[in-house]
């Protein structure tokens, strides 16, 4: 089988050879990392000495690796955030948290690694439902036995146990296996605007700031 070989083809078919050769040698130098580009490029190419180099020095592209690093447990940074949940809308601030979580605010993000960061949420008890959501938002809870359905509007969930209102919709948004379960792992939330994890020196994250 014949292998195409470019400059061949360049060579042969375009008049001005030689700005085609030129910006090819620029775009081998870019990713073989050599700096000193100058002195090879204002060489004139007139003898087949110099179109031979030419080869060569393209040549330099074929041994480079375009391959995609996916991340691992050894190369993801995890960073700490807390995030004040006061007059904050439960929807918006807990979509923001669980792409914290699985990492898709990272440039490494990788589906089937864990990249997310730990988040910490305060004043759980503070948050906001849009339009009639706090009386007319029902959540489920069921045993599995006969007469084991129970149902609780938002409004007394959130009275009753307002980090339940928090972890509930967080976890809704991650993926459900065990991925998604070690995700949910590092999501933490209080009522109140202290925390036991001050030793981890967590950075203030503004939830309605887009990421980037």
């Amino acid at each position: 089988m014949r292998v195409f070989k470019p400059w061949n083809f360049l060579i042969k078919n375009f008049i001005d050879y030689q700005h085609v050769i030129k910006e090819l040698i620029k775009i081998s130098y870019k990713y073989a990392g050599i700096k000193r580009e100058s002195a090879y490029l204002c060489r004139p190419f007139k003898s087949a000495t110099g179109i031979a180099a030419v080869k060569s020095k393209i040549s330099i592209m074929s041994k480079l690796h375009f391959i995609t690093k996916h991340a691992n447990e050894a190369t993801v940074q995890r960073n700490w955030w807390v995030v004040d949940g006061t007059n904050q809308t439960v929807g918006r601030m807990s979509a923001r948290v669980a792409a914290i979580l699985r990492g898709k605010t990272k440039a490494y993000y990788t589906p089937h690694v864990d990249c997310g960061d730990f988040v910490i949420i305060t004043n759980a008890d503070k948050v906001l439902f849009t339009g009639n959501k706090l009386e007319d938002k029902i959540y489920i809870n069921f045993s599995g036995y006969p007469g084991g359905k129970k149902e609780e509007t938002a409004k007394n969930l959130l009275k009753r146990r307002p980090e339940a209102v928090i972890e509930r919709a967080v976890k809704g948004m991650l993926p459900k296996n065990r991925l998604g379960r070690k995700m949910y792992k590092k999501l933490f939330v209080y009522t109140g605007s202290e925390h036991p994890h001050t030793a981890q020196q967590p950075k203030v994250l503004d939830v309605l700031k887009q990421p980037g």
